[in-house]
């Protein structure tokens, strides 16, 4: 013992790490190691968890959902109206953003951009008559996602807008999204006032048919390869695509060149993709739901393939829990303010474009732009270290999706829901802010992350399916 005491004192410090600093600036050397028991201390859980770990059946099933995430090729294949793309979608149905939720409950935004649809689709002439149609129930209002389509913000989706048709060419399988209008007063933020939908007819008529020529006739279709390019470009294909929005304007201006379009028309509808750095997003959404859906659905897979908020709930998927989603209130963003508002303002976390962060883009892939960080707030620094702990929580890496600053290593991809709940690291997810009330717009930009209880119960629920009701009982010591 006295021997030991003569030594230089080197220590590792579990918990709270003021004791490692203690031992610091009393000279002598700690190395803190953050750690927290798993499943929030939740016991019974945590001996789930643990069981579940190494389980050859889960092992099995999450190799085949992670074979076929990487093995999809997300094409641009066609632009069509969302009725003629989504059968569902010929009777007054509304598609929006996140898990299931009742009119009632639905934040302003979301509102107040269903009711915009409802002006569009011209169910009603105002917009106090489209609020008392949404509350009657006579407008049908279900997840995109049951439909295999996404939007970002409200995220909604009526039948006469038009929608891109991203095609899995590996599986066959097809994903959709709208188009990007662009910043300010828009649909997705919730405003529906005169202009907004006069531009959102434009869209759904001479854009669309523009576009559907431009689409139809593009040389190259692959969607993986571009936004792989544009990850080296400095995007991450969330917050920031001005690289993807670029590579895919050249894309299409070279398609309409070769085509027999009105000039005027091209020259318009161009002009309208050329001022918007946003456009590419809703393509890397349906290129990223296209993907995660190759993944969904196999027996046993603790690997997420969906995440999304609907502005009161956060929710998950599972590939092994079939299309049950497990929610929990939306945790808060934080985040950088454009001048004049604070969080007070602050409608909460909302949209389906975590389905970027469900693939190993957007806040996973934060080390590929540096520049995010003057969006979203921190160091860069802070960013090319979210996307190292991120893949703490991943199946693996996605070769198809490198980041320089990581030597090139794949993009962190494959949330096995096991991972974040025995480490208790939360996948991130950077986001626009809403305002709270309808048709404001974005007020900033930020950091968040995925409930711990979405994962929680996902578990228990995977754990319930593999061995009954209840959860594996523990061995006897």
């Amino acid at each position: 013992m006295k021997t030991l005491f003569e030594q230089e004192l080197k220590v590792v410090n579990v918990g709270l790490q003021s004791f490692a600093a203690n031992i610091d600036a009393a000279g002598g050397n700690a190395t803190h190691l953050s750690w927290s028991p798993p499943a929030g201390a939740d016991a019974a859980l945590g001996w789930t968890v643990a069981n579940m770990i190494g389980e050859p059946m889960i092992e099995e099933a999450n190799r085949t959902a992670y074979e076929r995430y990487l093995a999809a090729q997300p094409r641009l294949t066609d632009f069509l109206l969302a009725r003629d793309a989504i059968p569902a979608l010929t009777e007054r149905r509304v598609l929006h953003a996140g898990p299931p939720i009742a009119w009632e409950q639905m934040c302003g935004p979301q509102k107040g951009a269903i009711c915009g649809a409802i002006l569009y689709e011209g169910w009603t002439d105002t917009i106090e008559a489209a609020e008392k149609l949404a509350a009657s129930g006579k407008v049908l209002m279900e997840p995109c996602h049951t439909y295999g389509a996404v939007g970002p913000m409200a995220g909604v989706i009526s039948p006469s807008m038009p929608v891109w048709v991203v095609e899995n060419a590996a599986a066959g399988n097809r994903a959709f999204c709208n188009v990007n209008e662009g910043l300010g007063k828009v649909l997705r933020f919730g405003a529906n006032s005169g202009d907004v939908i006069d531009r959102l007819k434009w869209l759904g008529t001479e854009f669309f048919t523009t576009m559907q020529i431009a689409v139809r006739g593009l040389a190259d279709a692959n969607l993986k390869p571009l936004m792989g390019q544009a990850l080296h470009m400095g995007d991450e294909l969330h917050n920031r695509n001005s690289a993807a929005s670029g590579l895919l304007f050249k894309r299409l201006t070279l398609a309409l060149m070769d085509s027999k379009v009105d000039g005027a028309a091209a020259k318009r509808a161009l002009t309208f993709v050329a001022r918007n750095d946003h456009f590419f997003l809703n393509l890397s959404m349906a290129a990223c739901k296209s993907m995660s859906d190759a993944a969904h659905g196999v027996a046993g897979s603790s690997m997420v393939t969906a995440m999304s908020r609907n502005g009161v709930n956060f929710g998950i998927r599972l590939s092994g829990t079939g299309d049950r989603w497990f929610e929990a209130p939306v945790n808060p963003v934080n985040g950088l303010y454009f001048p004049g508002y604070t969080v007070n303002d602050a409608a909460a976390d909302l949209g389906d474009s975590a389905i970027t962060e469900t693939n190993g883009l957007g806040g996973f892939a934060m080390a590929a732009s540096p520049a995010i960080v003057q969006f979203v707030g921190g160091i860069p620094a802070d960013a090319t270290e979210n996307s190292r702990r991120m893949l703490s929580i991943t199946l693996g890496s996605n070769p198809a999706f490198t980041l320089p600053a990581l030597d090139f290593g794949g993009t962190p991809a494959g949330i096995d829901a096991r991972l974040v709940v025995d480490s208790g690291i939360l996948p991130i997810i950077n986001t626009g802010i809403a305002h709270k009330k309808a048709g404001v717009g974005q007020i900033g930009a930020g950091i968040t992350a995925a409930p711990m209880e979405c994962f929680s119960k996902a578990i228990a629920a995977l754990a319930a399916a593999l061995h009954g009701a209840s959860p594996p009982a523990r061995a006897a010591s």
